[in-house]
């Protein structure tokens, strides 16, 4: 990100104050870090490519506000934060807001892919509808801002990108049994998302639950929406399947 004014516009979405530590994934040359420390009580500058940890450390030593912190933010501890405000590598996005879900913040402002972006709020049925729009909608609401020029980057990339900002649903929705077998239950029937629902839970209920054949067959036969295409169910609904496959 090489055009420092979006930076003030994303953390105002973000309503950014002195009181937040705020986490940056993927802070790279350390632009948008600088900015955010300014603005905040603390930043958590996360970086896996040792070569900007390096520069990262160089350019910030100044700021004692600023923690560089390398490695995989999916894979390493990471001090309590309550906002995120970052531009992250756009190939992590899914995996990281999965861990992000898992999480405890106020408010996430993003600048992601914009095809991937649209996954997140696609209405139900349509080609962008899926297991990420499903658990976004679950964990959190999400609102689509500016789009941001491709102009802004350097190098230029070949996607459009769009500021995005998610903020947790206190409570969630609907009702699910067990949050981390959502996930995987969301995940692994979508895998057939154009099938009905009493052929697509098969494989789930012998590979995860570990039903035999036959109660598979029998379970899938007894299901709500067993008639209806995957792709035709509403967020509510995964929980409700999951609820009755618990019960």
């Amino acid at each position: 990100m090489i055009e420092s004014s979006i930076f003030q516009r994303m953390t105002d979405y973000a309503s950014l104050n002195r009181d937040d530590v705020t986490l940056d994934v993927g802070a790279g040359l350390g632009f948008l870090t600088r900015f955010l420390a300014e603005m905040c009580r603390g930043v958590l500058a996360v970086e896996a490519d040792d070569r900007l940890v390096e520069v990262l450390r160089e350019q910030l030593w100044d700021l004692p506000k600023v923690e560089v912190i390398e490695g995989n933010v999916l894979k390493i501890q990471i001090p309590v934060f309550n906002k995120v405000v970052s531009i992250p590598p756009y190939q992590v996005s899914s995996r990281l807001l999965l861990w992000l879900f898992n999480k405890s913040f106020n408010s996430v402002v993003l600048i992601l892919q914009k095809e991937f972006a649209n996954r997140l709020t696609a209405p139900v049925g349509s080609e962008n509808y899926g297991w990420l729009t499903v658990l976004t909608y679950y964990h959190a609401e999400c609102e689509h801002f500016e789009d941001v020029p491709k102009s802004f980057f350097y190098p230029q990339p070949d996607v459009d990108s769009i500021i995005v900002r998610l903020e947790p649903r206190k409570p969630a929705p609907f009702t699910v049994s067990n949050r981390m077998l959502f996930t995987k239950f969301v995940q692994n029937i979508f895998t057939e998302r154009n099938r009905k629902v009493r052929n697509a839970i098969r494989p789930f209920l012998r590979n995860v639950l570990m039903r035999t054949a036959e109660e598979a067959e029998k379970t899938a036969r007894t299901l709500p929406f067993r008639d209806e295409r995957v792709r035709h169910l509403a967020p509510e609904d995964f929980g409700a399947l999951l609820n009755a496959l618990s019960s």
